[in-house]
Formats: C-alpha cells, structure tokens, sequence
C-alpha cells in the first residue's frame, strides 16, 4: 500500500512554452496539514490543478491515493479560490451542499433521503446546519465558505484542498475558520494555498513553499523569522525560507528581499 496520501514525483509544466513549475517534488503523509504559500505566480494554484487531475504535467508524474489523479478524484474534496455562485439566486446553503452528492451517472438529478442526511451532517461538521435553510446570499463571508466545504466533505473525501479559503474573511473569522480546519484534520488531511501564513503557522504540521520549484519544511523547522522572510518574496526570486532554513544571515536575506 502506498504510505502517501499523494506522491509528486520531478514534476515540470508550462503555459504556453513558459515554464511554472519545474522538476517538483512532494509527499503528503496521511493526517498532514500542509500550507502551499509563495508569491503570486509562483505556481501554487498550478500545482493542485496537477494533483487534483485538471491538468497533466509535461514531466513527472503524480500519484494520489495510490491512482492517477484523475482516478483519485472522487477521494478528494476542492474548494477553489474563487467559487462561482449568484448571490442573488434563491438557492439554500443545504442546495450548495447537495451539489456536491450529483452523480453524472444518475439520470435524475433530485436528491434522496440520505443525500440530504449527509448533507445536513457536513453542515453540522462546519457549524452551520442551523444555516441549512438560509439563502446563500444571505451569508457572510465566513459562512459561505463553511459551506462551500461543507459541500467538498459531503463525499467523505481522504484529503481536502483548499485554494486561499480566507481571502473573504475578517481577521477574527481567519482564526475560528483555521480552528476548524484543524478540528477536520483529525480525520481529513488538508491541503490550503494561503497568504495569510503567520495566522495560518499556528495549526499547519508542515509547510511547502512553492516559487517554480518547491521547499518542504517540517513544522519543526519552521519559525517566525522564517514566515517573515517569505513576504518580500517575489516569482523571480529563490525561496528565502529555504535560504534561511541552511542558515545564511538574516541580513543578506532582506538585501536579497529589496
């Protein structure tokens, strides 16, 4: 049996001739709670449409749950940064959430008595089943993002991705959202994009920063002065975390920053 909940093996891809990502390496363990961080272009969102199977890589290969990608789809839950919903449609945050038990083979789309169970018990895992009836609309932020994942659990997935989930939170729904994560990853491993990484670094096990290639750093390794040095991180630049984890002085690395 394979010990990695997804193996990333030398993988490379291009836009169009230009290189993203190149020669990337990553395992994820079983119960892992990994932040993807690095600069805007860097390649983060790029390398979870690889190992979720939307995109194939021109080197490499991937291997999730043991499968390719595209096979291991079913076992994973997404949530993509931008999820497109009409605030303004009368559709019930259980409706979102149900749309996450469709099947295309079904010839009939409505849900069954258990479709809706499950989907009440996904709700009730984010803290929103008394929402369940509320129109999506009507939700905050916070709240709809709770249900959007609600909606990505509802199939009981193995492991859970997360595409900068708090880019519509405030400050303090950042906090409750990343103590709920933390909650879910006692039986879910978890994957998130995010910016908001000294928030983040109180609850993530380890930490991939990704800029063409990637650097993986155990929670152990990873401290303050560390999580600082990644903000003037530019895409053109090497990874200052990686820099500073084989001890080069943090002078040299601010000098490199501006």
């Amino acid at each position: 049996m394979d010990p990695y909940i997804v193996d990333v093996s030398k993988v490379s891809f291009a836009y169009n001739g230009q290189i993203v990502l190149q020669d990337v390496s990553l395992s994820v363990r079983p119960g892992d709670f990994i932040a993807m961080i690095g600069p805007n272009g860097g390649g983060k969102t790029t390398l979870l449409k690889l190992m979720l199977g939307l995109l194939k890589p021109y080197e490499g290969a991937i291997r999730v749950l043991g499968q390719s990608a595209r096979q291991a789809s079913r076992n994973i839950g997404y949530v993509p940064q931008d999820v497109h919903v009409n605030h303004s449609f009368p559709i019930t945050a259980l409706d979102i959430v149900l749309m996450g038990k469709l099947d295309p083979k079904r010839r009939w789309l409505s849900s069954s008595r258990r479709d809706r169970r499950e989907a009440l018990e996904a709700l009730e895992q984010m803290d929103m089943a008394a929402y369940a009836d509320r129109k999506i609309g009507e939700l905050s932020g916070g709240q709809r993002q709770r249900v959007f994942i609600a909606r990505a659990l509802v199939t009981r997935p193995r492991l859970l991705m997360l595409d900068e989930p708090t880019a519509s939170i405030d400050s303090k729904g950042q906090t409750d959202f990343y103590a709920l994560l933390r909650e879910l990853n006692r039986t879910v491993t978890i994957l998130v994009v995010s910016h908001d990484l000294l928030v983040i670094s109180t609850y993530v096990k380890s930490v991939a920063c990704v800029n063409r290639s990637l650097h993986y750093h155990d929670q152990c390794e990873i401290t303050g002065e560390m999580l600082e040095t990644m903000y003037p991180c530019s895409v053109e630049e090497v990874c200052p975390v990686e820099l500073l984890a084989h001890g080069l002085p943090h002078r040299v690395l601010k000098d490199h920053g501006d």
